[in-house]
């Protein structure tokens, strides 16, 4: 069990919210967010969060060569090379909001040649296994997938990390995360299969058939999350996973982007209960899989702008309100200070 962010704290926060000068709930989500964000940092006000960390885990899967996405597999390596080159969607954002950017290949089916080797030093194998028909790791390419995103979280946080966020990039990933949530909350694939990149009727309902296959063939092993990523997900949504799962127990706070990143902190909330404390969303995401995974770990998007890029945009794109919230708890006066001394008889 996770211990929580300091209620100690956060109620110390919340007492400071209420002596703003401001009325009494005018701030909105953004005081919830300061709240928060100063329960994590163990102070009040909470410091300004100058240092922004996003890591994206690549990876390819198996079932993208079975009819599940709008796109071929090869544009796993290819939006590699755009994330090294800083031209991606997520790129912008970052370089707009001042967070730093990593990508890393846990499971590209391609050798990368001529990307740096700090991207491709972690790869744990090339594509995963195509989750209808086998499973997606074995076991000790899970643990090694964990460990690495473990270490890859220490490093950002020995780095002065102040606020974690994980990205995604596998042509087809949504595919396996629908069925990690499908896994833990116990549903059908009908209702937790999107999709994806744009899918249209026949192909989604080919993609639902996909994910209640896999989930068939997984059978009784559901129960157990570590398990069901060896045999859901891919070498990236597992090193994902762990890396949410080690900030959570290092006590660095982690803002959540779509339905890959809140798949793998549902799974790593099974592994170790009370990591989703820890857990802010980024935005609400079009995968119906998400806001079910969002409600099982009781978290509310900070954006809903019908985002569905992926690459940790939509948690990059909600920085910004975080900083205000920050910005808010620590520079607002509070009414006492506006009060004449004899307004406080």
């Amino acid at each position: 069990m996770i211990a929580p962010p300091s209620s100690s704290v956060a109620a110390a926060a919340a007492e400071r919210l209420a002596a703003l000068a401001t009325p009494p709930g005018a701030l909105g989500r953004l005081g919830d967010l300061a709240v928060w964000l100063a329960a994590t940092q163990g102070t009040v006000p909470p410091p300004a969060l100058d240092n922004v960390r996003l890591v994206i885990f690549a990876g390819d899967h198996g079932v993208a060569r079975h009819g599940v996405s709008a796109y071929p597999p090869e544009i796993t390596a290819a939006m590699v090379r755009t994330f090294v080159s800083g031209r991606a969607g997520v790129s912008a954002l970052a370089a707009a909001h001042d967070v730093s950017v990593r990508v890393l290949d846990l499971g590209v089916d391609d050798d990368l040649d001529g990307v740096p080797d700090d991207v491709r030093r972690h790869k744990v194998r090339r594509g995963s296994g195509a989750i209808h028909l086998e499973d997606a790791l074995t076991p000790d390419e899970t643990d090694r997938a964990l460990a690495v995103g473990a270490a890859v979280a220490r490093e950002e946080i020995a780095g002065g990390a102040q606020l974690l966020l994980s990205g995604d990039m596998g042509i087809g990933n949504t595919t396996p995360a629908a069925a990690l949530v499908a896994a833990g909350l116990g549903l059908p694939a009908p209702e937790v299969t999107g999709r994806g990149t744009g899918v249209a009727d026949d192909a989604l309902a080919h993609k639902q058939a996909v994910v209640q296959r896999a989930l068939d063939r997984a059978g009784g092993r559901l129960g157990d999350p570590v398990d069901c990523l060896t045999a859901l997900a891919s070498a990236d949504l597992a090193a994902s996973t762990g890396y949410l799962l080690e900030a959570a127990r290092q006590g660095v706070p982690v803002l959540l982007d779509g339905l890959m990143a809140v798949a793998c902190g549902l799974t790593a909330d099974r592994i170790e209960p009370g990591a989703a404390a820890w857990f802010a969303a980024g935005h609400r995401s079009t995968e119906p899989a998400q806001s079910l995974a969002l409600a099982k770990l009781g978290l509310e998007p900070v954006l809903d702008l019908g985002m569905r890029l992926g690459e940790g945009s939509g948690a990059v794109a909600a920085v910004p309100v975080l900083r205000s919230a920050v910005a808010l708890l620590r520079d607002v006066a509070l009414l006492s200070e506006l009060l004449p001394p004899d307004a406080h008889a």
